[in-house]
């Protein structure tokens, strides 16, 4: 891994310190002597690679020092500044000197890279551990994903059945109630009608000069709860004890009471009948 970093600014380097000081003895080779323009490229290249070794050798040491990175960018500066300089004064291929005269300070640049990768790089037990970690961390995350994932399609289909049935109790519900609706007001029809009700009044009671006993409806709706005293210990009635006893509750109010509320009132005092007896008794009292 270190090499993807070191070996792209050691070809940067070398190959901007040999166009330095070949562009130097060429430009000033022509108004000095080849030797003195060959001393001041390599005093550029020398400084330039100086302060680059002694930036390398801080960096190993963990340390860093503001003043040798200034001259080191200063030497890249002026070794660009050098290769611009002499691409405006040429006569020939200016645009092609110009072009790579941005040679050293991309070689300072690449040592910087390298530099940062260094005081960032790990140890790879260390990146084995954080590939771990960051392995475990989403395996934790995709099981909750699926865990989440799960329990919402579970609430999902339970909900779905609720309400499913739900709806089932309320059309079976709506079907009774209407049913139960449709046969109430049969029965409605049938007491309030004149002539259903005379040959229904015939037929449950005799007729008497003056007296017609009412049809009365069946009881729908709740039921009132027994008194303390239980039916299978309460003594049975005589058909004339049964008959004192309806007669009683019958007359107990003025005008006397219809058979549904003396029933009601019959088993409300606690008193025990089969409806057939009760329903007898009534008759013979009323006749």
């Amino acid at each position: 891994m270190r090499a993807k970093t070191v070996l792209p600014a050691v070809a940067m380097t070398a190959v901007s310190m040999v166009l330095t000081l070949a562009v130097v003895v060429m430009w000033l080779g022509t108004a000095v002597p080849w030797p003195v323009a060959l001393v001041v490229g390599l005093g550029i290249d020398g400084g330039w690679l100086a302060t680059l070794a002694y930036e390398r050798r801080l960096a190993a040491q963990g340390d860093h020092n503001r003043a040798v990175t200034a001259v080191g960018w200063s030497f890249g500066v002026l070794a660009a500044g050098v290769l611009v300089a002499h691409a405006l004064t040429s006569e020939h291929s200016a645009g092609a000197w110009l072009a790579v005269a941005w040679l050293p300070l991309a070689a300072k640049a690449l040592w910087l890279v390298h530099a940062m990768w260094e005081r960032t790089a790990l140890t790879p037990v260390a990146l084995n551990a954080i590939r771990g970690i960051q392995q475990e961390a989403r395996d934790e995350a995709a099981v909750a994903r699926a865990r989440l994932r799960a329990e919402a399609a579970t609430e999902e289909t339970r909900l779905t059945a609720v309400t499913e049935a739900g709806a089932r109790v309320a059309r079976v519900q709506a079907k009774t109630a209407q049913a139960l609706a449709g046969a109430w007001s049969t029965l409605e029809t049938a007491r309030a009608g004149e002539e259903t009700g005379r040959a229904l009044t015939c037929v449950t009671a005799r007729v008497t000069p003056g007296v017609t006993p009412r049809w009365e409806l069946p009881v729908w709706g709740p039921s009132e709860p027994l008194a303390a005293r239980s039916l299978a210990s309460a003594p049975a009635l005589t058909d004339e004890a049964l008959d004192v006893l309806v007669d009683e509750i019958r007359t107990s109010e003025t005008p006397a009471l219809s058979y549904r509320e003396m029933a009601a009132r019959f088993r409300t005092a606690g008193h025990s009948a089969s409806e057939v007896r009760l329903r007898a008794a009534w008759k013979r009292v009323v006749a």
